[in-house]
């Protein structure tokens, strides 16, 4: 499947615990090697290097809960993201595995995150022949 150039070009997550949000996110969002951008208020942006899209602000928790989903280059990443998500005190929405009923290729893990949101890692790439 080729990319899809991007539409949306960042979004703030309001949330409870400011501290506790952005230690899980940074802990979940490591397998992309993401990189925190702090700004004074205090908010955050973490993402790769130079792409810090999603955003952190006190002010909520946001509800209802939304559903935010980082698309993974690989598989690997969908796995290793869940691993991390769960280890930094995610709770588990959904193991890492090929959901067909969006289309074949789709392959994602899901958690929620400390405000109840549900996180998702998807890679639309097909399965690499061994």
């Amino acid at each position: 499947m080729t990319a899809r150039p991007p539409f949306v070009d960042h979004l703030t997550l309001l949330v409870a615990d400011y501290e506790r949000s952005k230690a899980f996110y940074e802990r979940a969002l490591e397998p992309w090697g993401a990189a925190t951008y702090e700004l004074e208020g205090p908010a955050c942006g973490i993402g790769p290097a130079g792409s810090q899209d999603f955003w952190l602000a006190p002010g909520g928790p946001t509800a209802p809960a939304l559903h935010v989903a980082f698309l993974a280059p690989s598989r690997e990443i969908v796995h290793a993201f869940h691993k991390a998500a769960l280890a930094a005190g995610g709770t588990d929405n959904g193991a890492p595995g090929p959901r067909p009923q969006y289309h074949e290729h789709y392959y994602a893990a899901y958690v929620l995150d400390p405000d109840g949101h549900n996180v998702e890692a998807v890679c639309h790439d097909p399965v690499e022949p061994a």
